[in-house]
């Protein structure tokens, strides 16, 4: 079952602490399952930590959390080496893909070492929802805010582009990530960037951002642009999108 339309779930979220295990997925995730159709059987669920270095313990982790939520959850490794020999065949029989956070830099040069830029805009337009948090949020579209190279964030301008806009997340939590958003916005760096409290996601059909929603009450997404200001610069101008709640 796939998606009738290329989509895409661009997070802040996807987790809560478990009952029996340390951790459950939470709605965000269960929403990308509902955006593929998946029905009569168990959602398979291809997790990829290539941002994290594919730490096997996270990995065990979400296998719990799989468990619990009833989805045939695997993992596309790539340290040391792929853990699959046909990849992009793994990845079109599955009804989503959740990348998790870490270094976005790190993760954009290890997919274009395995090219799976290329395989990933092919599964992307054959239906199977692309989704993940943080880094694995801003994977998807041209660039954003990371703190990959260290404590200092900065732009990283190089994403796989599915998405003809930036992306800024942890927009609530990370007093840092707002004002860069706004200069970087402003002075062109990044153009139309659309931001993620905690607990949001964005849902892309095609390249349409559709609706804004969350697991978290009350939290909100943004879009931020650059308009003419006062003098001869541009500023950013911020507009929030109201998020339904999914809970």
């Amino acid at each position: 079952m796939a998606a009738d339309h290329p989509t895409i779930l661009a997070t802040s979220g996807g987790y809560k602490s478990g009952g029996r295990t340390r951790l459950e997925f939470n709605h965000l995730v269960h929403h990308a399952v509902e955006l593929s159709g998946s029905t009569g059987r168990a959602p398979r669920i291809t997790h990829l930590g290539t941002a994290g270095g594919d730490q096997r313990w996270y990995a065990a982790e979400l296998d719990e959390a799989a468990r619990v939520s009833g989805f045939d959850l695997s993992h596309l490794n790539l340290f040391s080496m792929p853990n699959l020999d046909d990849m992009e065949g793994h990845l079109l029989e599955q009804d989503v893909v959740w990348v998790n956070g870490g270094s976005v830099a790190n993760l954009l040069a290890v997919w274009r070492v395995h090219g799976l830029d290329r395989i990933f805009r092919r599964v992307w337009e054959a239906g199977v929802v692309l989704a993940g948090v943080s880094a694995g949020s801003i994977c998807w579209f041209r660039g954003g805010t990371t703190d990959s190279f260290g404590p200092e964030l900065r732009a990283v301008t190089n994403g796989l582009a599915l998405l003809p806009y930036d992306n800024g997340v942890h927009y609530d939590s990370e007093p840092r990530r707002r004002p860069l958003v706004h200069r970087l916005v402003a002075d062109g760096t990044l153009g139309e960037t659309h931001c993620t409290d905690d607990g949001v996601g964005l849902v892309y059909r095609g390249t349409v951002l559709a609706e804004a929603v969350t697991e978290v009450p009350g939290k909100l997404a943004y879009r931020v642009t650059a308009k003419a200001g006062d003098g001869p610069e541009a500023v950013a101008h911020e507009e929030p999108i109201e998020a339904r709640y999914l809970g």
